[in-house]
């Protein structure tokens, strides 16, 4: 499922949201120096991405050496020391503005720009960027919980947007999304409701993180979770400026 557009409109201009999106974009083609075709410098993401062995190792850091391994000081097979590295705790927060692919970020700043916008919305501007920044934060924690001695570095904004996603369903559950459904050869565009497009997700992320490794298939479904609670938990502590205006549309009739 895809989401294409939700029917809530704002009471204010995203600009946050809209920033957000930009930043992405930016550090994206312009730091990493990733392509349309091609994905970013594999010696930039190990640099700035989040690496759990870096966490639970406390000043030891890692490299990307010539065999195209990552290496970790402290390590039984290594000696020497990594190059000059970042402080692991900056790296929670560059993490989350850092994408594989064209297809990684693309995906991301959709959900971010859909739904994001009415967190936003729901919430001061000061407000909104120390939840999503958390939510980014608490959902990285969630990924190194499961693979505390993992060397494989974590990047993309998918953890701070599943706290988003988590607020969303809590805060606008009857809300309508337009949403893309593809069966194999065959799309069809529905009109659901926001808990069951978000709900899905979630549980989806729940079902692929039980048969997959903490990091199957590069995609880091902890975060996802950890982050998505994160919202759904904490998101009545930050929004102070909610829109109950769309239960009007959105109620279904009593009789």
């Amino acid at each position: 499922m895809i989401p294409l557009k939700d029917n809530i409109p704002t009471r204010r201009f995203p600009a946050l949201t809209v920033a957000l999106i930009v930043i992405n974009v930016f550090v994206y083609f312009f730091l990493q120096h990733g392509g349309i075709t091609h994905g970013p410098s594999d010696n930039e993401v190990v640099r700035w991405g989040l690496i759990p062995y870096e966490v639970t190792h406390s000043g030891k850091h890692c490299d990307l050496l010539a065999d195209g391994v990552v290496h970790c000081e402290g390590q039984a097979h290594v000696t020497g020391t990594a190059t000059s590295q970042p402080a692991t705790w900056v790296t929670f927060f560059t993490s989350i503005f850092m994408h594989g692919g064209l297809l990684h970020i693309a995906g991301n700043m959709l959900f971010l720009w859909i739904f994001g916008n009415n967190i936003e919305d729901s919430m001061d501007r000061w407000r909104f960027v120390l939840f999503y920044l958390l939510g980014g934060a608490i959902a990285n924690f969630a990924q190194i919980a499961v693979g505390p001695t993992s060397t494989a570095p974590g990047i993309g904004a998918s953890g701070a947007i599943a706290a988003v996603l988590g607020g969303y369903a809590l805060l606008y559950p009857r809300a309508r999304v337009i949403t893309a459904v593809i069966l194999i050869f065959f799309i069809t565009l529905l009109d659901l409701p926001a808990l069951i497009v978000l709900g899905g997700w979630f549980v989806l992320q729940i079902i692929d993180a039980s048969i997959n490794s903490p990091l199957g298939g590069g995609v880091a479904y902890f975060a996802h979770i950890g982050g998505f609670a994160f919202g759904l938990l904490l998101i009545k502590l930050f929004a102070n400026r909610v829109n109950r205006d769309y239960e009007r549309v959105n109620r279904l009739p009593v009789y």
